[in-house]
């Protein structure tokens, strides 16, 4: 089978079966199995994460209850003791036995809790590869997977024209900026001379390719928990303490934090749940929110804030809180020496090009690999290849058009003969 019609395969494969943040079982052994039948060296699990660094992990009970799925649903079951705890991360090693520099390059493998469309335009259903739960690949980790292993073939078929050492990161749980830390602080890119980390669409388009994203705001995912006393509403209402009231008020003066002079600020609370009766004082609230800025300095002096209004609506109420930090990525900046080299592998590969852009975006927890690199003295930077979507990212309908991913595959190729003559 020609490398296009592997990337496809694996690509519908992995959208038909997709898998949250933590719990990619299926995908991550697959990967493993390829990667083993390919005669690539890799390791998995807790030997490229740190569980002390793991941010917003499923409960015990919702990954017990994913390794059935994932072992009733194809899994490649000799991987699963590796992956059943939720660590499952993969880093694949193909050393050229040449001297020469250690290059990375990085790919992400989770969906997102968003049910996919079911009209018979959305391509899936047409072609019969629609996510067969009610999770959904809505942001392309199932192609950045298979490019992945895309690049991972290419370098083992090819070997000989490469020199140093050939990093590919399977990364989970991006979504949420949950899983990249875990990874930067075993040390996994500690070696690493130059990273590379992709993405594909973002609104770059078909056939274009972007250097160096370096938009990404910093961002702090928490969860806050309040905790009151119970008491009826109309007998007995001073003997309550009103985590509802606590909660709402976080909320609303979350959003009059000072915006900051040096840059973008964003608050978000996305969710709120409390009470459970209409005559009964709340003695519970939850609420799950979001920070962001345009460097890691300023979303600091976000956090503080935030963390100062919710102790303070906590006092004010006399009720008990907590704060979870369960998501988290750093601002970056990529190397531009870097970037105008995967430029020109892209340019050879056909591509139109641009070697950098700043406009401020979403986040990215890649920042933290990025960022370790830069700190060890390695390159780093990230970048884009353009798609045509059939809908945003995160949206129910969103498609890419399959013929972006060989392209791909040959740039970072490409980037790896470049730099072994670094």
């Amino acid at each position: 089978m020609v490398l296009k019609d592997k990337l496809i395969q694996w690509r519908r494969d992995f959208h038909q079966h997709p898998e949250l943040g933590f719990l990619e079982m299926r995908t991550a052994s697959i990967v493993a199995e390829t990667l083993n039948e390919l005669g690539i060296d890799f390791e998995i699990g807790t030997a490229v994460m740190d569980p002390n660094y793991v941010m917003g992990k499923p409960s015990d009970e919702e990954t017990k209850a994913h390794y059935l799925w994932a072992k009733a649903h194809g899994a490649v079951e000799v991987y699963l003791d590796d992956l059943k705890d939720g660590y499952t991360g993969i880093v694949a090693t193909i050393d050229t036995n040449k001297a020469g520099p250690t290059t990375a390059f990085r790919v992400d493998m989770d969906a997102l809790p968003i049910y996919e469309a079911e009209h018979d335009s959305h391509v899936p259903v047409k072609e019969g590869f629609r996510s067969i739960n009610n999770d959904m690949h809505a942001c392309g980790h199932d192609v950045h997977t298979s490019i992945g292993l895309g690049l991972a073939t290419l370098v083992q078929e090819r070997k000989d024209e490469l020199s140093g050492i050939i990093k590919i990161i399977f990364q989970p749980a991006e979504e949420g900026t949950r899983g990249a830390r875990s990874m930067a602080e075993k040390g996994i890119v500690d070696d690493v001379d130059y990273l590379i980390a992709s993405h594909i669409g973002t609104g770059v388009p078909m056939n274009h390719f972007l250097g160096s994203n370096n938009g990404f705001l910093a961002t702090t995912k928490i969860n806050v928990t309040f905790k009151g006393v119970s008491a009826h509403a109309g007998g007995n209402p001073e003997q309550g303490k009103n985590a509802m009231l606590a909660a709402a008020n976080a909320v609303i003066n979350l959003n009059a934090i000072p915006r900051h002079s040096e840059g973008a600020t964003r608050v978000n609370v996305g969710e709120l749940h409390a009470g459970s009766s209409r005559n009964a004082i709340a003695d519970f609230a939850s609420l799950k929110m979001e920070i962001r800025g345009t460097t890691s300095e300023i979303n600091d002096y976000m956090r503080s804030y935030a963390e100062s209004i919710i102790k303070g609506a906590a006092e004010m109420f006399q009720v008990e809180y907590t704060l979870e930090t369960v998501g988290e990525g750093r601002s970056a900046k990529g190397d531009t020496t870097l970037a105008e080299i995967v430029t020109q592998a892209a340019q050879s590969n056909g591509l139109e090009t641009t070697i950098e852009e700043d406009k401020p975006s979403g986040s990215e927890d890649a920042t933290f690999l990025i960022n370790r690199v830069q700190e060890k003295g390695g390159q780093a930077t990230y970048s884009i290849f353009g798609t045509e979507l059939k809908a945003g990212h995160h949206n129910e309908n969103f498609d890419i058009d399959e013929d972006s991913m060989l392209p791909a595959v040959n740039t970072l190729f490409d980037t790896a003969k470049r730099l072994s003559t670094q």
